[in-house]
């Protein structure tokens, strides 16, 4: 069961055709669909007018437990381009339900982070890192995000390179992306011992709705460095 207390709006679907160019085996056969994302959800007319006026969207992906061919199951990844400022835009998840593996990398890469995180734990995308979720339990993945709409993710770095510098196997863990030659050593922080969030609301990432303070970091990162880098 999804834990939203209103009707959901069609989801888009995310296919295996669609991610074949980000796996570590592109021609694995699967014919269900991958994940669902729900975009620009509000819950009343005068949350969906402030977050337009904001400039910002709130989204829910939902990730079935699923393994393909070995791999767990992944979203496409992406990165953020630069705000008028020269800043890349970053990004705010949350996890209703499941577990959520993030899988961050800068560009090169020179660093690769896996930050693991529970239901109820928040995790900030800092500008410069593209992006993976992955599921790898046994329970569906249900997370929500806070995003500028000032801008399109760019998807075609991990399309380049088949996928993000590590994949994630059923069994071994994690095993370094061949065609990145010799990545970063992968380092693995936990949800909870990040400081990025510190001094942002403890209450679920909805009820940030109508806090312009607390969100403004989405559009206008260059003015909060500290609170959005990685430790």
């Amino acid at each position: 069961m999804i834990p939203w207390p209103a009707p959901l709006p069609p989801p888009q679907v995310r296919t295996v055709q669609e991610m074949r160019k980000v796996l570590a085996d592109p021609d694995c056969p699967c014919s269900e669909p991958l994940y669902f994302m729900y975009r620009d959800l509000s819950l009343s007319d005068a949350d969906a007018a402030w977050l337009r006026e904001e400039r910002l969207r709130y989204d829910m992906t939902v990730i079935p437990a699923r393994v393909l061919c070995g791999e767990f199951v992944k979203t496409k990844g992406h990165f953020h381009p630069e705000n008028p400022r020269g800043t890349r835009y970053p990004e705010i998840y949350e996890v209703l339900g499941g577990a959520a593996c993030f899988l961050l990398q800068d560009p090169g890469p020179s660093d690769v982070v896996a930050i693991r995180a529970r239901a109820g734990e928040k995790v900030v995308v800092p500008p410069g890192y593209g992006h993976v979720t992955l599921n790898m339990g046994r329970a569906t993945l249900t997370m929500v995000n806070m995003v500028s709409t000032a801008f399109r993710s760019l998807y075609g770095d991990y399309e380049r390179m088949q996928g993000a510098a590590y994949y994630a196997f059923t069994g071994r863990g994690f095993a370094p992306n061949p065609r990145y030659g010799h990545p970063p050593p992968l380092r693995v922080l936990r949800a909870r011992d990040l400081t990025s969030l510190r001094g942002l609301p403890k209450e679920s990432l909805y009820h940030w709705i109508g806090n312009a303070g607390a969100l403004r970091f989405l559009n206008y990162p260059e003015e909060y460095p500290g609170l959005v880098s990685l430790p």
